[in-house]
Protein backbone atom coordinates (compact mmCIF):
# COMPACT_ATOMS: atom_id res chain seq x y z
CA UNK A 1 0.00 0.00 0.00
CA UNK A 2 1.38 3.41 -0.94
CA UNK A 3 1.47 6.44 1.32
CA UNK A 4 -1.40 8.00 -0.64
CA UNK A 5 -3.57 4.89 -0.39
CA UNK A 6 -3.31 4.72 3.40
CA UNK A 7 -3.65 8.41 4.17
CA UNK A 8 -7.41 8.19 5.00
CA UNK A 9 -7.23 4.98 7.05
CA UNK A 10 -7.74 6.80 10.32
CA UNK A 11 -10.51 9.09 9.09
CA UNK A 12 -13.99 8.31 10.44
CA UNK A 13 -16.70 8.54 7.79
CA UNK A 14 -19.98 10.24 8.70
CA UNK A 15 -23.40 9.07 7.61
CA UNK A 16 -24.10 10.49 4.16
CA UNK A 17 -27.38 10.56 2.23
CA UNK A 18 -27.37 11.24 -1.50
CA UNK A 19 -30.51 13.01 -2.73
CA UNK A 20 -31.80 14.64 -5.89
CA UNK A 21 -34.51 17.21 -6.65
CA UNK A 22 -36.02 17.82 -10.07
CA UNK A 23 -38.06 20.95 -10.83
CA UNK A 24 -40.31 20.49 -13.88
CA UNK A 25 -40.86 24.15 -14.60
CA UNK A 26 -42.85 25.95 -17.27
CA UNK A 27 -39.69 27.21 -18.96
CA UNK A 28 -36.87 24.92 -17.83
CA UNK A 29 -36.24 21.60 -16.14
CA UNK A 30 -33.73 21.82 -13.29
CA UNK A 31 -32.04 18.87 -11.58
CA UNK A 32 -29.90 19.25 -8.48
CA UNK A 33 -28.01 16.33 -6.95
CA UNK A 34 -26.64 16.76 -3.44
CA UNK A 35 -25.41 14.90 -0.42
CA UNK A 36 -26.60 15.44 3.11
CA UNK A 37 -23.84 15.14 5.67
CA UNK A 38 -23.73 16.48 9.23
CA UNK A 39 -27.16 18.14 8.71
CA UNK A 40 -25.72 20.10 5.78
CA UNK A 41 -26.78 20.04 2.12
CA UNK A 42 -23.80 19.97 -0.26
CA UNK A 43 -24.56 20.43 -3.97
CA UNK A 44 -22.75 17.89 -6.17
CA UNK A 45 -24.25 18.25 -9.64
CA UNK A 46 -26.69 20.43 -11.57
CA UNK A 47 -28.50 19.94 -14.87
CA UNK A 48 -30.58 22.72 -16.43
CA UNK A 49 -32.32 22.45 -19.79
CA UNK A 50 -34.79 24.71 -21.56
CA UNK A 51 -37.99 22.88 -22.46
CA UNK A 52 -40.55 25.74 -22.57
CA UNK A 53 -43.38 23.44 -21.58
CA UNK A 54 -45.69 26.45 -21.25
CA UNK A 55 -45.30 27.13 -24.98
CA UNK A 56 -47.43 24.07 -25.61
CA UNK A 57 -50.38 25.16 -23.46
CA UNK A 58 -53.28 26.33 -25.62
CA UNK A 59 -56.27 28.56 -24.79
CA UNK A 60 -58.20 25.52 -23.56
CA UNK A 61 -55.34 24.56 -21.20
CA UNK A 62 -54.44 21.49 -23.24
CA UNK A 63 -50.74 20.65 -23.40
CA UNK A 64 -49.70 19.90 -26.99
CA UNK A 65 -48.22 16.59 -28.09
CA UNK A 66 -45.07 18.45 -29.18
CA UNK A 67 -44.58 19.98 -25.72
CA UNK A 68 -45.18 16.62 -24.06
CA UNK A 69 -42.62 15.03 -26.39
CA UNK A 70 -40.05 17.74 -25.52
CA UNK A 71 -40.63 17.16 -21.84
CA UNK A 72 -40.35 13.38 -22.09
CA UNK A 73 -37.21 13.68 -24.19
CA UNK A 74 -35.60 15.81 -21.51
CA UNK A 75 -36.70 13.41 -18.76
CA UNK A 76 -34.84 10.63 -20.61
CA UNK A 77 -31.65 12.72 -20.40
CA UNK A 78 -32.21 13.42 -16.70
CA UNK A 79 -32.93 9.74 -16.01
CA UNK A 80 -29.27 8.99 -16.77
CA UNK A 81 -28.23 11.24 -13.88
CA UNK A 82 -30.64 9.49 -11.49
CA UNK A 83 -29.60 5.89 -12.13
CA UNK A 84 -29.05 4.05 -8.88
CA UNK A 85 -30.98 6.48 -6.66
CA UNK A 86 -33.35 4.95 -4.12
CA UNK A 87 -37.04 5.96 -4.49
CA UNK A 88 -37.08 7.91 -1.20
CA UNK A 89 -33.98 9.91 -2.19
CA UNK A 90 -35.51 11.57 -5.26
CA UNK A 91 -38.26 14.18 -5.29
CA UNK A 92 -39.76 15.54 -8.50
CA UNK A 93 -42.04 18.60 -8.37
CA UNK A 94 -44.01 20.13 -11.22
CA UNK A 95 -45.26 23.70 -11.21
CA UNK A 96 -47.57 26.07 -13.11
CA UNK A 97 -47.93 24.40 -16.51
CA UNK A 98 -48.82 20.97 -15.13
CA UNK A 99 -51.02 22.63 -12.50
CA UNK A 100 -52.97 24.25 -15.30
CA UNK A 101 -52.91 21.60 -18.03
CA UNK A 102 -56.15 19.64 -18.20
CA UNK A 103 -54.26 16.70 -19.69
CA UNK A 104 -51.42 16.78 -17.16
CA UNK A 105 -52.30 13.22 -16.21
CA UNK A 106 -51.32 12.09 -19.73
CA UNK A 107 -47.86 13.63 -19.36
CA UNK A 108 -47.35 12.21 -15.86
CA UNK A 109 -48.43 8.73 -16.95
CA UNK A 110 -45.98 8.79 -19.86
CA UNK A 111 -43.24 10.15 -17.57
CA UNK A 112 -43.59 7.09 -15.32
CA UNK A 113 -42.27 5.01 -18.22
CA UNK A 114 -39.16 7.21 -18.34
CA UNK A 115 -38.50 7.94 -14.66
CA UNK A 116 -39.34 5.44 -11.89
CA UNK A 117 -40.10 8.23 -9.43
CA UNK A 118 -43.44 9.95 -8.67
CA UNK A 119 -44.09 13.45 -10.05
CA UNK A 120 -45.79 15.75 -7.56
CA UNK A 121 -47.79 18.68 -8.94
CA UNK A 122 -47.45 21.28 -6.20
CA UNK A 123 -49.70 24.26 -5.54
CA UNK A 124 -48.55 27.83 -6.19
CA UNK A 125 -48.40 28.56 -2.47
CA UNK A 126 -46.35 25.41 -1.83
CA UNK A 127 -44.03 26.41 -4.68
CA UNK A 128 -43.57 29.82 -3.06
CA UNK A 129 -42.84 28.25 0.33
CA UNK A 130 -40.20 25.92 -1.12
CA UNK A 131 -38.59 28.79 -3.06
CA UNK A 132 -38.33 30.76 0.17
CA UNK A 133 -36.75 27.77 1.91
CA UNK A 134 -34.08 27.59 -0.77
CA UNK A 135 -33.31 31.30 -0.47
CA UNK A 136 -33.45 31.40 3.34
CA UNK A 137 -30.88 28.63 3.65
CA UNK A 138 -28.41 30.46 1.41
CA UNK A 139 -29.06 34.19 2.11
CA UNK A 140 -28.96 35.91 5.47
CA UNK A 141 -31.05 38.98 6.22
CA UNK A 142 -31.52 40.87 9.47
CA UNK A 143 -35.29 41.22 9.48
CA UNK A 144 -37.98 40.33 7.00
CA UNK A 145 -37.16 39.70 3.36
CA UNK A 146 -39.25 39.66 0.20
CA UNK A 147 -38.47 36.93 -2.32
CA UNK A 148 -39.69 37.21 -5.92
CA UNK A 149 -39.38 34.35 -8.42
CA UNK A 150 -40.48 34.86 -12.04
CA UNK A 151 -41.07 31.49 -13.65
CA UNK A 152 -42.32 30.52 -17.07
CA UNK A 153 -46.01 30.50 -16.15
CA UNK A 154 -46.30 32.02 -12.68
CA UNK A 155 -44.56 34.42 -10.35
CA UNK A 156 -44.18 33.66 -6.66
CA UNK A 157 -43.97 36.20 -3.84
CA UNK A 158 -42.92 35.42 -0.27
CA UNK A 159 -42.24 37.55 2.76
CA UNK A 160 -40.41 35.67 5.48
CA UNK A 161 -38.12 36.07 8.45
CA UNK A 162 -35.25 33.70 9.06
CA UNK A 163 -36.38 30.28 7.89
CA UNK A 164 -40.08 31.02 8.40
CA UNK A 165 -42.28 32.15 5.47
CA UNK A 166 -44.92 34.60 6.67
CA UNK A 167 -46.87 35.38 3.50
CA UNK A 168 -46.87 33.26 0.32
CA UNK A 169 -48.68 33.95 -2.95
CA UNK A 170 -48.47 32.79 -6.56
CA UNK A 171 -49.82 34.85 -9.46
CA UNK A 172 -50.51 33.51 -12.95
CA UNK A 173 -48.03 35.57 -14.89
CA UNK A 174 -44.71 34.28 -16.20
CA UNK A 175 -42.03 35.08 -18.75
CA UNK A 176 -43.25 32.43 -21.23
CA UNK A 177 -46.96 33.15 -20.93
CA UNK A 178 -46.48 36.94 -21.11
CA UNK A 179 -44.12 36.67 -24.07
CA UNK A 180 -46.71 34.55 -25.88
CA UNK A 181 -49.45 37.02 -24.98
CA UNK A 182 -47.76 40.34 -25.74
CA UNK A 183 -44.64 39.62 -27.83
CA UNK A 184 -45.66 36.59 -29.90
CA UNK A 185 -44.18 38.00 -33.15
CA UNK A 186 -40.88 38.90 -31.52
CA UNK A 187 -41.45 42.63 -32.06
CA UNK A 188 -40.51 44.83 -29.10
CA UNK A 189 -42.93 47.77 -29.28
CA UNK A 190 -43.49 50.31 -26.53
CA UNK A 191 -47.23 49.73 -26.74
CA UNK A 192 -46.73 46.00 -26.13
CA UNK A 193 -44.57 46.68 -23.08
CA UNK A 194 -47.16 49.10 -21.71
CA UNK A 195 -49.92 46.51 -22.13
CA UNK A 196 -47.83 43.78 -20.50
CA UNK A 197 -46.88 45.99 -17.54
CA UNK A 198 -50.52 47.04 -17.07
CA UNK A 199 -51.70 43.41 -17.18
CA UNK A 200 -49.14 42.45 -14.54
CA UNK A 201 -50.14 45.43 -12.41
CA UNK A 202 -53.75 44.24 -12.51
CA UNK A 203 -52.67 40.81 -11.25
CA UNK A 204 -50.64 42.45 -8.49
CA UNK A 205 -53.66 44.39 -7.23
CA UNK A 206 -54.66 41.18 -5.43
CA UNK A 207 -51.61 41.27 -3.16
CA UNK A 208 -49.79 44.62 -3.29
CA UNK A 209 -51.43 46.36 -0.30
CA UNK A 210 -51.01 43.36 2.01
CA UNK A 211 -47.37 42.90 1.07
CA UNK A 212 -46.49 46.57 1.47
CA UNK A 213 -48.18 46.59 4.87
CA UNK A 214 -46.17 43.61 6.14
CA UNK A 215 -42.94 45.10 4.79
CA UNK A 216 -39.36 43.88 4.34
CA UNK A 217 -35.79 45.10 4.74
CA UNK A 218 -34.38 43.33 1.68
CA UNK A 219 -35.81 42.16 -1.65
CA UNK A 220 -34.29 39.08 -3.28
CA UNK A 221 -34.96 37.85 -6.81
CA UNK A 222 -34.49 34.26 -7.99
CA UNK A 223 -34.85 32.23 -11.21
CA UNK A 224 -33.18 32.43 -14.61
CA UNK A 225 -35.26 35.39 -15.81
CA UNK A 226 -34.29 37.61 -12.90
CA UNK A 227 -30.68 36.40 -13.10
CA UNK A 228 -30.52 37.45 -16.76
CA UNK A 229 -32.11 40.83 -16.09
CA UNK A 230 -29.83 41.35 -13.10
CA UNK A 231 -26.77 40.62 -15.22
CA UNK A 232 -27.93 42.85 -18.11
CA UNK A 233 -28.56 45.76 -15.75
CA UNK A 234 -25.06 45.44 -14.29
CA UNK A 235 -23.05 44.72 -17.44
CA UNK A 236 -21.24 48.09 -17.39
CA UNK A 237 -20.28 47.79 -13.73
CA UNK A 238 -17.52 46.01 -11.87
CA UNK A 239 -18.46 43.76 -8.93
CA UNK A 240 -21.89 43.48 -10.53
CA UNK A 241 -23.30 41.01 -8.00
CA UNK A 242 -22.76 43.48 -5.17
CA UNK A 243 -24.93 46.19 -6.75
CA UNK A 244 -28.73 45.87 -6.46
CA UNK A 245 -31.02 46.39 -9.43
CA UNK A 246 -33.30 49.43 -9.36
CA UNK A 247 -36.45 50.39 -11.25
CA UNK A 248 -34.49 53.08 -13.11
CA UNK A 249 -32.02 50.46 -14.38
CA UNK A 250 -34.82 48.15 -15.50
CA UNK A 251 -36.60 50.95 -17.36
CA UNK A 252 -33.35 51.91 -19.07
CA UNK A 253 -32.88 48.28 -20.14
CA UNK A 254 -36.43 48.18 -21.49
CA UNK A 255 -35.69 51.28 -23.60
CA UNK A 256 -32.74 49.42 -25.11
CA UNK A 257 -35.05 46.51 -25.92
CA UNK A 258 -37.46 48.90 -27.65
CA UNK A 259 -34.62 50.44 -29.63
CA UNK A 260 -33.59 46.95 -30.79
CA UNK A 261 -37.17 46.51 -32.14
CA UNK A 262 -37.03 42.69 -32.28
CA UNK A 263 -35.86 39.90 -29.98
CA UNK A 264 -33.50 38.61 -32.69
CA UNK A 265 -31.61 41.90 -32.46
CA UNK A 266 -31.06 41.75 -28.69
CA UNK A 267 -27.29 41.40 -28.93
CA UNK A 268 -26.22 41.39 -25.30
CA UNK A 269 -23.33 39.45 -23.80
CA UNK A 270 -24.42 36.62 -21.46
CA UNK A 271 -27.96 36.56 -22.89
CA UNK A 272 -28.49 33.05 -24.26
CA UNK A 273 -30.70 32.33 -27.26
CA UNK A 274 -33.16 30.45 -25.05
CA UNK A 275 -33.47 33.32 -22.57
CA UNK A 276 -33.63 35.98 -25.31
CA UNK A 277 -36.91 34.48 -26.55
CA UNK A 278 -38.75 35.09 -23.24
CA UNK A 279 -36.88 38.05 -21.73
CA UNK A 280 -39.42 40.69 -22.87
CA UNK A 281 -42.24 39.12 -20.86
CA UNK A 282 -39.90 38.81 -17.89
CA UNK A 283 -38.80 42.45 -17.78
CA UNK A 284 -42.39 43.67 -18.14
CA UNK A 285 -43.43 41.60 -15.12
CA UNK A 286 -40.45 42.72 -13.02
CA UNK A 287 -41.06 46.41 -13.79
CA UNK A 288 -44.71 45.99 -12.74
CA UNK A 289 -43.58 44.25 -9.53
CA UNK A 290 -41.18 47.09 -8.69
CA UNK A 291 -43.93 49.66 -9.21
CA UNK A 292 -46.76 47.85 -7.44
CA UNK A 293 -44.76 46.81 -4.38
CA UNK A 294 -42.68 50.02 -4.35
CA UNK A 295 -39.40 48.09 -4.33
CA UNK A 296 -36.32 50.26 -3.96
CA UNK A 297 -33.73 47.67 -4.97
CA UNK A 298 -33.40 43.96 -5.66
CA UNK A 299 -30.48 41.58 -5.20
CA UNK A 300 -30.15 38.16 -6.85
CA UNK A 301 -29.97 34.71 -5.24
CA UNK A 302 -29.08 31.58 -7.23
CA UNK A 303 -31.08 29.39 -4.83
CA UNK A 304 -34.71 28.67 -5.74
CA UNK A 305 -37.32 25.90 -5.84
CA UNK A 306 -35.06 22.86 -6.31
CA UNK A 307 -32.78 23.95 -3.46
CA UNK A 308 -35.88 24.41 -1.30
CA UNK A 309 -36.95 20.86 -2.14
CA UNK A 310 -33.52 19.57 -1.12
CA UNK A 311 -33.61 21.42 2.19
CA UNK A 312 -37.07 20.04 2.91
CA UNK A 313 -35.75 16.54 2.18
CA UNK A 314 -32.93 17.22 4.63
CA UNK A 315 -35.48 18.45 7.16
CA UNK A 316 -37.59 15.31 6.74
CA UNK A 317 -34.54 13.03 7.05
CA UNK A 318 -33.18 14.59 10.22
CA UNK A 319 -35.83 16.78 11.82
CA UNK A 320 -39.58 17.17 12.26
CA UNK A 321 -41.57 16.84 9.05
CA UNK A 322 -43.04 20.18 7.92
CA UNK A 323 -46.29 18.34 7.20
CA UNK A 324 -46.53 17.28 10.82
CA UNK A 325 -46.21 20.91 11.88
CA UNK A 326 -48.93 21.87 9.39
CA UNK A 327 -51.29 19.23 10.81
CA UNK A 328 -50.58 20.44 14.34
CA UNK A 329 -51.29 24.03 13.32
CA UNK A 330 -54.64 23.07 11.75
CA UNK A 331 -55.64 21.09 14.83
CA UNK A 332 -55.01 24.16 16.96
CA UNK A 333 -56.75 26.56 14.57
CA UNK A 334 -59.93 24.48 14.35
CA UNK A 335 -60.06 23.42 18.02
CA UNK A 336 -59.76 19.71 17.27
CA UNK A 337 -60.47 17.39 20.19
CA UNK A 338 -56.89 16.17 20.33
CA UNK A 339 -57.62 13.39 22.81
CA UNK A 340 -60.23 11.88 20.49
CA UNK A 341 -58.04 12.45 17.42
CA UNK A 342 -55.16 10.64 19.12
CA UNK A 343 -57.37 7.64 19.94
CA UNK A 344 -58.53 7.45 16.31
CA UNK A 345 -54.91 7.81 15.20
CA UNK A 346 -53.69 4.98 17.41
CA UNK A 347 -56.52 2.64 16.39
CA UNK A 348 -56.15 3.43 12.67
CA UNK A 349 -52.38 2.85 12.72
CA UNK A 350 -52.86 -0.34 14.71
CA UNK A 351 -55.27 -1.57 12.03
CA UNK A 352 -52.78 -0.55 9.33
CA UNK A 353 -50.03 -2.58 10.99
CA UNK A 354 -52.27 -5.64 10.84
CA UNK A 355 -53.18 -5.36 7.15
CA UNK A 356 -50.27 -3.51 5.51
CA UNK A 357 -48.61 -6.63 4.09
CA UNK A 358 -51.72 -8.39 2.81
CA UNK A 359 -53.27 -5.16 1.52
CA UNK A 360 -50.01 -3.86 0.00
CA UNK A 361 -49.97 -0.72 2.12
CA UNK A 362 -46.35 -0.88 3.19
CA UNK A 363 -44.59 2.46 2.95
CA UNK A 364 -44.16 5.55 5.07
CA UNK A 365 -46.45 7.67 2.91
CA UNK A 366 -49.47 5.43 3.53
CA UNK A 367 -48.82 5.59 7.26
CA UNK A 368 -48.36 9.35 7.16
CA UNK A 369 -51.50 10.07 5.16
CA UNK A 370 -53.68 7.80 7.27
CA UNK A 371 -52.22 9.32 10.42
CA UNK A 372 -52.83 12.92 9.36
CA UNK A 373 -56.36 12.04 8.21
CA UNK A 374 -57.05 10.50 11.61
CA UNK A 375 -55.74 13.57 13.42
CA UNK A 376 -57.69 16.02 11.24
CA UNK A 377 -60.92 14.18 10.46
CA UNK A 378 -62.90 16.48 12.77
CA UNK A 379 -61.52 19.89 11.73
CA UNK A 380 -64.96 20.66 10.25
CA UNK A 381 -66.84 20.12 13.52
CA UNK A 382 -66.31 23.81 14.25
CA UNK A 383 -68.67 24.55 11.33
CA UNK A 384 -71.33 21.99 12.24
CA UNK A 385 -71.30 18.50 13.74
CA UNK A 386 -73.86 17.43 11.15
CA UNK A 387 -72.09 16.54 7.94
CA UNK A 388 -68.74 16.94 9.69
CA UNK A 389 -67.11 14.73 7.04
CA UNK A 390 -68.09 17.18 4.27
CA UNK A 391 -67.03 20.25 6.26
CA UNK A 392 -63.69 18.68 7.20
CA UNK A 393 -63.03 17.63 3.62
CA UNK A 394 -63.80 21.15 2.32
CA UNK A 395 -61.38 22.72 4.77
CA UNK A 396 -58.59 20.26 4.00
CA UNK A 397 -59.11 20.63 0.25
CA UNK A 398 -58.95 24.45 0.29
CA UNK A 399 -56.76 25.58 3.19
CA UNK A 400 -53.04 26.32 2.64
CA UNK A 401 -51.12 23.22 3.79
CA UNK A 402 -47.34 23.78 3.67
CA UNK A 403 -45.44 20.59 2.94
CA UNK A 404 -48.30 18.82 1.17
CA UNK A 405 -48.45 18.45 -2.60
CA UNK A 406 -51.75 19.02 -4.38
CA UNK A 407 -52.32 15.28 -4.67
CA UNK A 408 -51.46 14.59 -1.03
CA UNK A 409 -53.86 17.32 0.01
CA UNK A 410 -56.56 15.86 -2.24
CA UNK A 411 -55.99 12.39 -0.77
CA UNK A 412 -56.21 13.76 2.76
CA UNK A 413 -59.49 15.53 1.95
CA UNK A 414 -60.81 12.36 0.26
CA UNK A 415 -60.05 10.10 3.24
CA UNK A 416 -61.74 12.53 5.59
CA UNK A 417 -64.71 13.04 3.25
CA UNK A 418 -65.60 9.35 3.46
CA UNK A 419 -64.73 8.64 7.08
CA UNK A 420 -68.41 8.13 7.92
CA UNK A 421 -71.85 7.69 6.32
CA UNK A 422 -72.47 6.37 2.80
CA UNK A 423 -69.66 5.89 0.30
CA UNK A 424 -70.25 7.02 -3.28
CA UNK A 425 -67.50 5.46 -5.36
CA UNK A 426 -68.38 7.77 -8.26
CA UNK A 427 -67.29 10.70 -6.08
CA UNK A 428 -63.80 9.29 -5.52
CA UNK A 429 -61.25 11.36 -7.48
CA UNK A 430 -58.50 9.78 -9.57
CA UNK A 431 -54.91 9.98 -8.38
CA UNK A 432 -51.57 9.82 -10.14
CA UNK A 433 -49.39 8.86 -7.20
CA UNK A 434 -51.78 6.63 -5.28
CA UNK A 435 -53.31 3.37 -6.48
CA UNK A 436 -57.12 3.35 -6.49
CA UNK A 437 -57.28 0.18 -4.37
CA UNK A 438 -54.86 1.67 -1.84
CA UNK A 439 -57.09 4.74 -1.49
CA UNK A 440 -60.15 2.56 -0.87
CA UNK A 441 -58.31 0.57 1.77
CA UNK A 442 -57.08 3.66 3.58
CA UNK A 443 -60.68 4.93 3.64
CA UNK A 444 -61.80 1.62 5.17
CA UNK A 445 -59.12 1.78 7.88
CA UNK A 446 -59.96 5.36 8.82
CA UNK A 447 -63.69 4.57 8.94
CA UNK A 448 -63.05 1.64 11.24
CA UNK A 449 -60.67 3.66 13.40
CA UNK A 450 -63.36 6.32 13.85
CA UNK A 451 -66.16 3.81 14.42
CA UNK A 452 -64.31 1.89 17.12
CA UNK A 453 -63.79 5.14 19.04
CA UNK A 454 -67.32 6.58 18.82
CA UNK A 455 -67.66 6.31 22.62
CA UNK A 456 -64.77 8.79 22.91
CA UNK A 457 -63.47 6.89 25.92
CA UNK A 458 -59.89 5.85 26.51
CA UNK A 459 -59.29 2.20 27.30
CA UNK A 460 -62.73 1.39 25.88
CA UNK A 461 -61.63 -1.22 23.36
CA UNK A 462 -60.67 -4.73 24.45
CA UNK A 463 -57.93 -6.85 22.91
CA UNK A 464 -59.06 -7.75 19.38
CA UNK A 465 -57.86 -10.72 17.37
CA UNK A 466 -57.39 -10.04 13.64
CA UNK A 467 -57.56 -12.26 10.59
CA UNK A 468 -56.52 -10.72 7.27
CA UNK A 469 -56.63 -11.83 3.66
CA UNK A 470 -56.17 -10.01 0.33
CA UNK A 471 -59.49 -8.12 0.53
CA UNK A 472 -60.94 -9.19 3.86
CA UNK A 473 -60.58 -8.24 7.52
CA UNK A 474 -62.12 -10.14 10.42
CA UNK A 475 -62.33 -8.65 13.92
CA UNK A 476 -62.73 -11.22 16.69
CA UNK A 477 -63.90 -9.65 19.95
CA UNK A 478 -63.75 -11.33 23.40
CA UNK A 479 -66.74 -13.54 24.10
CA UNK A 480 -69.70 -11.55 25.44
CA UNK A 481 -68.10 -8.12 24.95
CA UNK A 482 -70.10 -7.04 21.91
CA UNK A 483 -73.33 -8.36 23.41
CA UNK A 484 -73.01 -5.64 26.03
CA UNK A 485 -72.49 -3.01 23.29
CA UNK A 486 -75.62 -3.34 21.12
CA UNK A 487 -75.16 0.07 19.45
CA UNK A 488 -71.55 -0.60 18.46
CA UNK A 489 -72.54 -4.07 17.31
CA UNK A 490 -75.23 -2.60 15.06
CA UNK A 491 -72.80 0.05 13.77
CA UNK A 492 -70.24 -2.63 12.86
CA UNK A 493 -72.91 -4.61 11.04
CA UNK A 494 -73.83 -1.49 9.02
CA UNK A 495 -70.17 -0.76 8.35
CA UNK A 496 -69.65 -4.22 6.89
CA UNK A 497 -72.25 -3.27 4.26
CA UNK A 498 -70.49 0.03 3.49
CA UNK A 499 -67.19 -1.83 2.94
CA UNK A 500 -68.70 -3.68 0.00
CA UNK A 501 -68.61 -0.40 -1.96
CA UNK A 502 -64.84 -0.40 -1.36
CA UNK A 503 -64.50 -3.96 -2.71
CA UNK A 504 -63.62 -5.13 0.80
CA UNK A 505 -65.21 -7.49 3.29
CA UNK A 506 -65.49 -6.76 7.01
CA UNK A 507 -66.42 -9.64 9.27
CA UNK A 508 -67.22 -9.51 12.98
CA UNK A 509 -66.60 -12.60 15.07
CA UNK A 510 -65.92 -13.85 18.57
CA UNK A 511 -62.65 -15.26 19.92
CA UNK A 512 -62.64 -18.98 20.49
Amino acid sequence: MTEHESIFDGVTSREVSKVAALDIGSNSFHLVVARIVADSVQILHRVKQKVRLADGLDDDDILSDEAIARGLSMLKVIAESLKGFEPDSVRIVATHTLRKARNARHFIKAAKEVLPYPIEVISGVEEARLIYSGVAHTNHADGQQLVVDIGGGSTEFVIGKGFTPLLCRSLQMGCVSYTQRFFSTGELKRSAFNKAITAAAQELEMIDAKYRKLGWVQCIGTSGTIRSLFTLCQRDRTNEHDVPVTLKRLQSLMEQFIEAKHVEKLDFPNLSDDRRIVIAGGIAILIAVFKALKIDALVYSPAALREGVLYQMEDELHHADIRGRTASSLATRYDVDTSQATMVLNTSLMLLSEVEKAWKLKGQDFKNMLGWAALLHEVGIQINSRGVQRHSAYILANVDMPGFTQEQQLLLATLVRFHRKKIRISDLPSFNLFDNNAVKRLIALLRLGVLLNLKRQEQFLPEIDFQVSHSELTLNFPKGWLEEKPILSADLASESQHWKALDLELNIGVEN
